[in-house]
């Protein structure tokens, strides 16, 4: 199995989002029912050690916490556009969160995330985008806000990489209480 720890997102959250989708060419959108917020990368994990991780993530306390998603913005590598995104407010309950999830992983015997946690909910995935349209986007969506949500549970996602798309599914919630 593919895992990954997340946040999903609530549906008028991802409509307002779906609603920045859209008119960039050489930009490969992510399909709405995609789009979430990646806690932790756990990867390929044979059914043994995702019991591991199911364990892991249950023994977590945490308290429920607002997530505010502000405006757009981009990941580079080698100066290549990669990718499109709104970026998360990094609020001390969702670095307390992200948190607790890496050090019980840890624990668990997994192996430390190598990538510095940037909270962010990928919108597309760049080709070959023309930089003025993208400037452009950005400039025109640079006030885009979502109102906050309330988060009360994290999720293990399993995934499936498809030829257009992968298939994400919610294999366990994790409640957080105050």
């Amino acid at each position: 199995m593919r895992l990954f720890v997340a946040l999903d997102l609530p549906e008028d959250v991802k409509d307002q989002l779906s609603g920045l989708a859209g008119g960039l060419p050489g930009m490969k959108w992510v399909p709405r029912a995609n789009y979430h917020l990646t806690l932790r990368f756990i990867g390929e994990t044979p059914p043994f050690r995702a019991e591991e991780v199911d364990e892991a993530l249950s023994a977590i306390r945490a308290k429920p916490f607002e997530l505010r998603l502000l405006a757009p913005g981009i990941f580079e590598k080698n100066g290549q556009v990669q990718s499109l995104h709104v970026t998360a407010e990094r609020t001390p309950g969702l670095a307390h969160l992200q948190n607790k999830i890496e050090t019980a992983l840890q624990r668990a015997g997994f192996p430390p995330e190598k990538r510095r946690f940037a909270p962010h909910v990928t919108l597309g995935r760049a080709a070959a985008v023309p930089v003025p349209k993208l400037v452009a986007f950005l400039q025109a969506h640079s006030l885009f806000r979502c109102p906050p949500v309330t988060v009360e549970h994290f999720t293990l996602f399993s995934s499936v990489l498809g030829k257009e798309a992968s298939h994400y599914t919610p294999e366990v919630d994790y409640p957080l209480a105050a």
